[in-house]
């Protein structure tokens, strides 16, 4: 009967994490839609919409056999040739073969894991907004989310070669976030920046956002979808370890938004609410690969700091005259590498032998999504192309890709 109610309660939690998880898919939309213009905007919802069904799809007959195989060859290829296409229950449609995990049923891992694989995608889709074509897009967020992400997620979370040599990411700031980051960082530089974003000089022109409401619910919901993506990563509702996950995540995150905040107003004398959301994010991030090892103390630290790597990767971005219209790759990547750096510096498993470990799988895992996203993007380019041409993106994409549907019809605003 107690092994029966465990089942249940851990059960319960991780469906209640999976639907948090799927919530951050709003935050995202509201925080992207939000950074820009108005003429973009159902493009980027049809992008969202997009991601989060063919992710679920992908998953369900590629990515969940590719991410957790029976390992040969040390885990560095799985061993998925057997039941590459479609989910296979240990035990019938129940899925509850308790060999197979413990703490709760097949169906529920599966849907909590396919959550995570969408979102690598999402992250790409804000860094190329206003300017990638549909159909481009479409075609590299099916071959990175269908091959590159489970492939590398299996490395670690697979039991492949990553986790044998002890290499530590909790909840995915490396396997999730810097995976999408890679990719959105070669995706704009291979697009190159929006029409006016660079003056003549090669400054950095601000290219205002039509909604800060709709970011700012859209930072507020994916924190509190955060309880469900790091929460759930406990795999258990185990009230200790838990309820230790969700502070340390959650302190983070409020000192990444006002170091950012802080920091910001320090170099350019102003507050600005744009950094100060995406040091929340950053905090985020920092947090997720060491969530469960964090003391208050290391996470204030942790998620200061990513706040401070925020601000200064959205700096070294305009350095190099790469457009990133939401600040993804500052957030995701710029914070993601630093959060798998921060468990070898704070926290229960800091050392330099877990540091050195811990770099070598952020180098191992760039150094795969570089090739994978640089490969990909130069033949979809060969072939369709990867940017609109100037007067569609002058005129916006949802003129040019969508028929011209307006996102607020009955209020007709300045669009440029």
């Amino acid at each position: 009967m107690e092994t029966s109610l465990t089942l249940t309660v851990n059960n319960l939690w991780m469906m209640i994490c999976t639907a948090l998880v799927f919530f951050m898919h709003l935050g995202f939309s509201l925080l992207e839609i939000g950074l820009t213009r108005q003429k973009n905007t159902v493009n980027i919802l049809f992008k969202n919409f997009f991601i989060i069904c063919i992710g679920l799809v992908l998953y369900a007959l590629i990515g969940f056999n590719l991410m957790y195989p029976v390992s040969f060859w040390n885990g560095v290829i799985p061993d998925y040739f057997v039941s590459l296409f479609g989910l296979e229950s240990p035990q019938g449609a129940q899925g509850l073969d308790l060999s197979y995990n413990t703490g709760y049923t097949y169906w529920t891992d599966f849907l909590f894991q396919g959550m995570f694989a969408a979102t690598a995608a999402t992250i790409v889709s804000g860094a190329v907004a206003e300017r990638a074509k549909l159909g481009s897009f479409f075609t590299f967020s099916v071959l990175y989310v269908g091959l590159a992400y489970p492939l590398v997620g299996s490395w670690k979370w697979g039991g492949g070669f990553l986790d044998q040599w002890g290499f530590y990411d909790f909840a995915g700031s490396t396997l999730v976030h810097s995976v999408g980051g890679w990719a959105a960082l070669v995706y704009i530089a291979k697009l190159g920046a929006r029409i006016g974003k660079f003056e003549k000089d090669g400054s950095a022109r601000a290219i205002p956002g039509h909604n800060l409401p709709f970011a700012a619910a859209g930072v507020l919901i994916l924190w509190l979808g955060w309880f469900g993506f790091n929460g759930g990563s406990v795999l258990s509702a185990d009230p200790a370890l838990t309820s230790l996950v969700l502070t340390t995540t959650s302190i983070a995150a409020a000192t990444g938004g006002l170091a950012a905040a802080g920091f910001v107003h320090l170099i350019y004398k102003n507050f600005d609410l744009t950094m100060f959301m995406n040091g929340i994010l950053g905090g985020l991030v920092s947090i997720t690969a060491g969530a469960d090892l964090m003391s208050i103390t290391d996470a204030i630290l942790v998620g200061a700091i990513g706040g401070i790597v925020v601000v200064l990767a959205v700096s070294l971005l305009d350095q190099l005259k790469l457009d990133d219209p939401v600040g993804a790759v500052a957030v995701h990547l710029g914070t993601g590498i630093w959060g798998t750096l921060a468990v070898g510096l704070f926290g229960s498993a800091a050392g330099t032998q877990q540091f050195l470990v811990q770099l070598v799988g952020v180098l191992l895992v760039a150094a795969f999504c570089l090739t994978f996203s640089y490969g990909v993007l130069s033949l979809i380019n060969i072939r369709w192309g990867l940017r609109v041409d100037r007067k569609e993106e002058l005129e916006g994409l949802d003129q040019a890709e969508h028929g011209g549907m307006s996102a607020y019809a009955d209020f007709r605003m300045n669009q440029h």
